[in-house]
């Protein structure tokens, strides 16, 4: 498949790089988008396959993204997503107040979807640790253990350290012509062999060219 980027596939699941910029799942305007690809290409296998999502990534995210081939695999995948280890890189404005730590807040959401810090809501835990960094960016690996509505961007925007090119959440500079957040990494057991599968996707060079001297 020329449009689909499959990083892993069996009989019960398919784990698919999403490229900045494009939907998951449809919205309202029938809008092109992963799921559709996704369940196309099954479907052109045997014309009874189907796909369920398990999670989503925002339009402007980059990265992995993981569908069930059953309902079954679907529902093994959402009682159990908080032992998915999920590791997002990022790249933000300015240097960050520690080089390691876990950000605690809670969120909630305007009548326009804008997500904000407030003191109750949604409980939202992110933990983040500097690769490196330069005058005027951190590089930043990340894993979070919450799955909230634009949790990443909401939490570092917050801290003063907005993500390059997050012009919703308040970022100055867009060097990238992109949202600096690439979906990285996936640790989870297996539903049906129960083996430990790490899948990986490449973090896009355009995010490491920042960082050459």
């Amino acid at each position: 498949m020329k449009k689909l980027n499959i990083i892993y596939e069996d009989k019960d699941l398919i784990i698919v790089e999403k490229k900045a910029n494009f939907l998951t799942i449809r919205d309202n305007k029938g809008t092109k988008n992963l799921y559709a690809e996704v369940s196309d290409y099954v479907k052109k296998q045997n014309k009874n396959n189907k796909i369920f999502v398990v999670h989503r990534l925002d339009k402007e995210t980059s990265g992995l993204v993981l569908f069930a081939k059953s309902m079954k695999v679907k529902q093994y995948f959402q009682n159990n997503w908080a032992n998915v280890y999920r590791e997002y890189i990022a790249i933000v404005e300015g240097h960050m107040p520690k080089m390691k730590d876990q950000l605690i807040n809670y969120l909630k959401e305007t009548k326009t979807y804008q997500v904000y810090v407030s003191k109750v809501g949604q409980k939202a835990i992110t933990n983040y640790e500097v690769e490196k960094a330069n005058q005027k960016y951190s590089f930043l690996k990340i894993n979070i253990e919450t799955g909230r509505k634009n949790q990443i961007r909401v939490q570092l925007s917050h801290l003063g350290n907005t993500i390059l090119g997050d012009k919703k959440y308040g970022a100055k500079s867009n060097p990238l012509n992109r949202l600096a957040l690439h979906a990285h990494k996936l640790i989870f057991i297996h539903p049906k062999t129960h083996e430990k599968m790490v899948v990986e996707s490449k973090i896009p060079t355009a995010f490491n060219n920042l960082f050459v001297i």
